[in-house]
C-alpha cells in the first residue's frame, strides 16, 4: 500500500458452521447398497444381476487405447449374430439403437463376444408352460445353471505390443521442424499459389493473342 491508506473492513463472518457438510452415513450407506445388491440377486435369480454389454472405445486419442463397457449393441450386431433386437433384453442382453458401428474390427469383436454368450446361456422355460419349447435349455443345463453375481463375460484391456526398430540416417538427418513449417505454409498458401498460377497463365494467354 501506498500512502495513508484506511485500514480495510474485511468482512470473513460467514458462519461455516451451517455450510459445513458432513458424511457421517457413509458406512452405513455401504452396507445399505450391499443389502440391496444381495435382495436384487436373490430376486433375479437364477437370472444374471447385470446384463450383458458391448466392448467399446471412448473419443479421442487419449481415452481411446483403453475399452470399456458400452450401453448397449447395436442392431447391426444383433443381427449378424442372429439373434433378434425384441428378444435381446429378455435373455440378459442390453440394446442401444442409437449406436453405430465406426470400425470392422470393433464390430466383428461384439458379434464374436454375442456369440459366446449365446452358446453359454441358459434358457428357462417359461412359468405356466410344461412343455418344451423351442430355444429352452434342457433340463440337465437347468439345474447346472449357476447366476452370474458380477460381470457378464469380464472385458480386459488388450496388451499393446509396441515394435521398435533402428533409426535410419534419413530419419536422424531430417529436420522436421522444416517439414512441418513448410507443410503449415502450403496449407496456408495453396489458395493464393492457385490464384498467381491462374493469373499468370491468362496474362500469358492474352501476351499471345496480342502477338498474333
Amino acid at each position: 500500500m501506498k500512502h495513508n491508506n484506511i485500514l480495510d473492513n474485511s468482512h470473513f463472518r460467514k458462519d461455516w458452521q451451517r455450510r459445513v457438510v458432513t458424511w457421517f452415513d457413509q458406512p452405513a450407506n455401504k452396507v445399505r447398497r450391499r443389502n440391496a445388491r444381495a435382495e436384487k440377486a436373490k430376486k433375479l435369480a437364477p437370472r444374471p444381476v447385470n446384463k450383458l454389454r458391448p466392448v467399446v472405445r471412448s473419443q479421442t486419442i487419449k481415452y481411446n487405447q483403453k475399452v470399456r463397457a458400452g450401453r448397449g449393441f447395436t442392431l447391426d450386431e444383433l443381427r449378424a449374430a442372429k439373434i433378434s433386437p425384441k428378444a435381446a433384453p429378455g435373455v440378459g442382453i442390453a440394446v442401444d439403437h442409437r449406436r453405430q458401428n465406426r470400425s470392422q474390427e470393433g464390430f466383428q469383436a461384439n458379434v464374436e463376444r454375442l456369440k459366446l454368450y449365446k452358446s453359454k446361456l441358459v434358457v428357462y422355460p417359461r412359468k405356466g408352460h410344461k412343455k418344451h419349447r423351442k430355444g429352452d435349455s434342457s433340463k440337465e443345463a437347468c439345474d447346472a445353471a449357476v447366476q452370474v453375481l458380477g460381470e457378464v463375460l469380464p472385458i480386459t484391456q488388450p496388451k499393446i505390443t509396441v515394435q521398435t526398430r533402428k533409426i535410419t540416417s534419413e530419419e536422424r538427418e531430417a529436420n522436421v521442424c522444416a517439414t512441418l513449417r513448410k507443410a503449415m505454409t502450403d496449407a496456408k498458401r495453396w489458395g493464393a499459389r492457385e490464384k498467381l498460377a491462374a493469373d499468370r497463365a491468362a496474362a500469358a494467354l492474352t501476351a499471345t493473342k496480342k502477338k498474333k
